[in-house]
């Protein structure tokens, strides 16, 4: 901001994220915004170096400078990104998208908050359908053998999780997650066809709606699981693990939102088309519930919100029977 003066600052906590430690900025000055926004790497030493170990910053970093402009996701606008080499540190500073209503899992959410999620999605994987310079972007690309080390590691999770929450998730969730533990080599294998940019981490927590005081509808933030690979696995998991029942029970719909919404965006897709993506998809809920439980801090809203995500992807996964679909691919 050229000409900008900073004479007074002071900054509160926002959001709930476990990964990154977000705050608001109220500023004081010449030719400054009333607020800004600011992400940072985590406060809790095990979240960080989880982070570090998958590139977590680094790609969130990243997807503003390279992505962002390239989509028609609203995502929050950056004045600042930078991150280490190390991929340890990182800072990012964003306009501020308040006040608006910060998307929460446990709480849920009505249908049409989760209508405009749906077409917030569409607008992540259509412009980034089939385009080179996103899909094969060095920063998108895992190590090499990302998928074995997360095989090894995902049993191990799968004990803590178990260790943790055995009394609370009912027996037919976690038996769904004890079948996930025992296939992760299968699951974890990379796929090959990767069609388009997708978020990672598509739910509630990670979205704000009415913002700007209800100018716009929703903003989409927390870009540091993006990744390349199908759409299909954003969607299935924004409707199991991202909304719970009522994913459950308006599925047929949002669906239908989604591929109209694909559609208008020029991406034809078909309910059949991406069958066997979904059923396989809805486990990537299952999945993060699980392993981000043992890999990051754990808190008592953390607790809650991990089994809020494994009741909603095992339910649909039990419905569409993902496991079978997994145990077919090997």
């Amino acid at each position: 901001m050229l000409g900008a003066s900073v004479a007074a600052l002071r900054w509160e906590s926002i959001g709930t994220g476990q990964v990154g430690d977000s705050v608001r900025f109220q500023l004081e000055g010449e030719n400054v915004p009333a607020t800004l926004a600011g992400k940072f790497p985590a406060a809790d030493e095990t979240s960080r170096a989880t982070a570090a170990m998958f590139g977590l910053y680094r790609k969130e970093v990243e997807f503003y400078r390279q992505a962002a402009p390239l989509l028609k996701v609203r995502a929050p606008k950056t004045y600042f990104a930078q991150g280490s080499d190390d991929g340890t540190q990182f800072c990012l500073i964003f306009e501020d998208l308040g006040p608006a209503r910060q998307g929460d899992q446990i709480a849920g959410c009505t249908i049409e908050d989760a209508r405009a999620a749906m077409k917030q999605a569409a607008a992540i994987h259509a412009p980034s359908w089939g385009r080179a310079d996103i899909i094969e972007a060095p920063w998108l690309q895992p190590a090499a053998n990302q998928g074995d080390t997360v095989a090894a590691m995902y049993p191990k999770a799968q004990v803590v999780f178990r260790e943790r929450y055995g009394e609370l998730l009912e027996p037919e969730y976690m038996s769904v997650c004890e079948a996930l533990a025992e296939l992760a080599a299968p699951y974890f294998r990379r796929d090959p066809e990767l069609q388009c940019l997708v978020h990672g981490d598509f739910r509630l927590d990670n979205m704000l709606f009415d913002i700007r005081g209800g100018a716009e509808p929703i903003a989409v933030l927390d870009w540091q699981t993006a990744a390349v690979g199908k759409p299909s696995h954003d969607i299935a998991y924004f409707i199991g693990t991202g909304i719970g029942q009522l994913g459950l029970d308006h599925e047929d719909e949002l669906l239908e939102l989604y591929l109209a919404e694909m559609g208008r965006l020029g991406v034809g897709l078909t309910r059949e088309g991406i069958r066997e993506s979904y059923r396989l998809g809805i486990l990537h809920g299952v999945s993060t519930a699980v392993f981000s439980a043992a890999f990051v801090e754990r808190t008592e809203r953390g607790d809650a919100n991990f089994l809020s995500m494994a009741r909603g992807g095992c339910a649909l996964a039990l419905r569409h029977d993902s496991i079978g679909a997994l145990r077919e691919k090997d």
